[in-house]
């Protein structure tokens, strides 16, 4: 069962000029849920209550209260607004969730989901994936008011996949939103390195001012030519991003073609290279498996085309699931280390990585290894997401099937295997 314990000291943080024995390091896990289709987020709000919210992509987001009871009534239901789902594999469906910093004060939450292709969308094109907020329930604290829905912002997309959808809050108090490229093999309208549109981009908006949003005033496009809601550009499918609450550093993890998959940690403006780059090769639409001998180094207004600092290939994983900085207490070893992880096409893995000793340069990274006698391992389990609670304690959230269907999805809490 999960604990409200009191949370202990943080550990001293590891010493970046230390070298870390990453292959020496063993994690448990302890299951904490299970029964779900396919769950993609885990979310504690910043209530005081220690509950925590499992948002399962087929549109139900569920209750996990601390003392390890799951509610049988879910929290909300919008599997009735989604477009309709494929069994053998989906991308769409609800995807995100952000609970507002003053959630406890004011009830507001936000949620990100697929939904049938509005009438305003290009004709021929597959969905609208749709950020709207919503309040909790005036009478019930585990209930959401499913009639305070309200869209603050629509976003077509051209095919089913690469929807990304993140939602979180940064250290600004800002809505931060991932968008993938709209889908096709090598972003075939270009759109991740179009400032016009929002495709392939992390998006900022203040969703405390203005009707329904404000724009940052810093945002990089503000007062320019592009979309004033982009905050940073040149992504495929950011699956997961997540904010270092030590540093406020932003981690995205963005899925790759046929060769890459990559970590970025993202700033105000960057463009991080897609489709001009798959990591730090240069990417050949003719031949997607071959990277050219050379390409630009710069986006179209001459800005740098900034490279991940973790990147690895296809004999290595097949899809890159984002993950946290590890700000925890029950594994001090990976105090301030970056944990994320790979879907996996037979099974998921989980990774860890350490910055090098300069600031400068690539991030060493390890598959993490579950101990033996752990009750729990990923043996036939995909990997869809991670997620953290208000200890800065690590979930990994898991399901069986390739695509959404079933109940076999589990969520697991990593522990110490001692």
């Amino acid at each position: 069962p999960l604990t409200t314990a009191s949370p202990l000291p943080s550990p001293t943080p590891i010493s970046l000029a230390t070298p870390i024995p990453l292959d020496s390091i063993r994690i448990g896990l302890e299951l904490v849920a299970e029964g779900f289709t396919a769950p993609v987020a885990l979310v504690e709000p910043l209530d005081g209550s220690s509950r925590l919210f499992i948002v399962d992509q087929i549109g139900v987001i569920w209750v996990l209260h601390p003392e390890g009871v799951l509610l049988s009534e879910p929290f909300l239901d919008i599997g009735h607004l989604l477009v309709p789902l494929q069994a053998a594999y989906d991308e769409r469906g609800l995807l995100g969730l952000a609970f507002h910093p003053q959630f406890a004060q004011n009830g507001r939450f936000f949620i990100y989901y697929s939904a049938p292709l509005r009438a305003a969308g290009p004709p021929d094109w597959d969905h609208t994936n749709i950020v709207s907020e919503l309040l909790v329930s005036a009478d019930n604290p585990n209930l959401a008011d499913p009639q305070s829905q309200r869209i603050i912002l629509e976003i077509d997309h051209q095919r089913d996949t690469h929807n990304a959808g993140q939602l979180a809050f940064g250290p600004d108090g800002y809505l931060y939103i991932g968008d993938g490229d709209g889908g096709g093999r090598g972003d075939p309208g270009d759109d991740a390195q179009n400032p016009e549109n929002l495709l392939g981009k992390v998006l900022r908006i203040d969703v405390d001012q203005g009707n329904p949003y404000a724009i940052p005033p810093d945002n990089p496009f503000v007062g320019r030519e592009g979309a004033d809601e982009i905050f940073a550009y040149g992504l495929r499918n950011p699956w997961r991003f997540s904010f270092d609450p030590t540093t406020d550093r932003l981690f995205v993890a963005d899925v790759g073609q046929r060769i890459f998959e990559e970590v970025n940690i993202v700033t105000n403006g960057g463009n991080y290279g897609w489709d001009i780059k798959e990591g730090t090769s240069c990417f050949n639409e003719q031949n997607i498996s071959e990277p050219l001998p050379s390409c630009p180094n710069v986006g179209a207004s001459g800005e740098p085309l900034i490279d991940p600092i973790i990147e690895y290939n296809h004999r290595q994983g097949q899809a890159i699931i984002g993950g946290y900085v590890y700000r925890g207490n029950a594994l001090p070893s990976l105090y301030g280390l970056y944990i994320f992880g790979d879907w996996g096409l037979e099974q998921g893995k989980i990774f860890v990585a350490a910055p090098p000793p300069s600031a400068e340069g690539m991030w060493s990274f390890q598959e993490l290894q579950i101990a033996e006698g752990s009750p729990w391992n990923l043996e036939g389990l995909h990997i869809l997401s991670f997620g953290q609670d208000n200890f800065g304690e690590l979930y990994v959230l898991t399901t069986a099937p390739l695509g959404p269907t079933g109940n076999t999805g589990r969520v697991f809490r990593i522990i110490s295997p001692e």
